[in-house]
């Protein structure tokens, strides 16, 4: 499950990722740039158990935590005006260890709390502008009847809903799950639009069987994007991001976001700093390395949901925690008429126009790997030194 009831995320990696990493092994050995580019995001490492005051167990909280038709919302999630999420499972092929999710609760939903949520999504005042669903978890694909009851539900009680995207990463760890049942529900809504947003990082998970799924979900009619994180030691270089991006064209995958990755517990060794990845994402667009057709967003995402890194963003620095604070377009009046429960974050500040700017903690460029990477590593500093207090974007 992507989740935890004990605050340990197990490490559970599929039988597919497990064998390609056998077959890496013995191509190029465990000290290969290949068999690290699966293992730095599958195997679970100890130092996910050194964790920072600054770091946090969610990357946002923006659960609804209302009662509609006399019973509890569950699995709903709202931060934006016109797309609500629904999370019907936290089960997982296998646990991403950068997983944002990694220590969200776990949870199923039943068949009447996915119908009392589509009819929220219909019938609630506050969902008046919503057109959107993202369907996530977990992994919805995982779970196909949960998945139809969510079609069914939305088409039922929510007319409102044009678009349902769904977020997954089953055909890059479990590609033989994309079958028949799964691709009938996947079709089964003509008159809606599916997108599929997947998390695929390094050109070498573009398996031949994860390519043919690929294949098969688009014979469904449904359009596929890709937002997945920069990852130290495993995506965080120009090559690799530019051969990625050309293969997600090459079978059909839209770019979508670029994350920086988020300081939640256990991800720090994965962390780049947010110049690394500003830096990285501007030699993507300006370097002629592929079509601009295949660039994506560099984005950062909040307390308060995703800021894309425009110039301007950040505003200013806090050396003591190494701190970044970020200008976004969200206004709190807007925030709350869209999820009445959200309650502004003590990371927040409100500007004289009404904007909230948020502070978000910034990775560090350590080579971890240079320090062993399966061994007790040390907890890199906080502040890294006397910098300048504003950051011009």
């Amino acid at each position: 499950m992507a989740g935890t009831k004990t605050g340990d995320f197990v490490e559970l990696i599929s039988p597919f990722l497990r064998r390609k990493m056998s077959e890496l092994e013995i191509a190029h050995g465990m000290n290969s740039a290949e068999w690290r580019a699966i293992a730095l995001q599958y195997v679970k490492n100890p130092v996910e158990a050194a964790v920072s005051p600054q770091e946090r167990r969610r990357h946002y909280e923006s659960e609804i935590t209302l009662q509609f038709n006399g019973q509890p919302l569950a699995g709903v999630e709202r931060l934006y005006r016109r797309t609500a999420l629904l999370e019907p499972t936290t089960v997982c092929a296998a646990h991403c260890r950068w997983c944002l999710r990694g220590q969200y609760p776990v949870k199923t939903l039943s068949e009447g709390e996915i119908v009392n949520a589509a009819r929220y999504f219909g019938e609630a005042q506050e969902c008046a502008e919503v057109d959107e669903i993202l369907i996530t978890g977990g992994d919805p694909l995982m779970a196909p009847k949960l998945l139809r009851i969510s079609f069914q539900a939305l088409a039922a009680h929510a007319p409102n809903i044009r678009t349902i995207r769904i977020g997954t990463r089953v055909p890059f760890q479990d590609p033989d799950r994309i079958n028949g049942d799964l691709l009938s529900v996947l079709a089964s809504l003509p008159g809606h639009r599916i997108e599929i947003g997947v998390n695929v990082n390094h050109p070498i998970e573009f398996w031949p069987e994860s390519r043919a799924a690929i294949a098969r979900i688009k014979a469904t009619g449904a359009t596929i994007y890709n937002q997945h994180p920069l990852l130290k030691g495993v995506n965080d270089d120009l090559a690799v991001l530019a051969q990625l991006y050309s293969l997600m064209r090459d079978n059909g995958i839209e770019a979508h976001y670029l994350f920086h990755a988020i300081p939640m517990q256990g991800m720090r060794h994965h962390r780049t700093s947010v110049k690394k990845g500003a830096e990285l994402a501007m030699r993507l667009s300006a370097s002629g390395e592929f079509s601009g057709r295949a660039k994506p967003h560099y984005a950062l995402m909040t307390d308060i949901g995703k800021i894309v890194l425009y110039d301007g963003a950040i505003i200013a620095h806090r050396p003591s925690d190494n701190s970044l604070l970020l200008r976004s377009g969200y206004r709190v009046e807007d925030r709350k008429k869209w999820n009445p429960s959200w309650r502004i974050p003590a990371s927040v500040e409100v500007d004289d126009e009404g904007f909230m700017c948020v502070w978000y903690k910034d990775g560090e460029d350590e080579a971890w790997s240079e320090l062993g990477l399966w061994g007790n590593l040390p907890l890199a500093s906080n502040d890294t030194g006397p910098r300048a207090n504003s950051i011009a974007g």
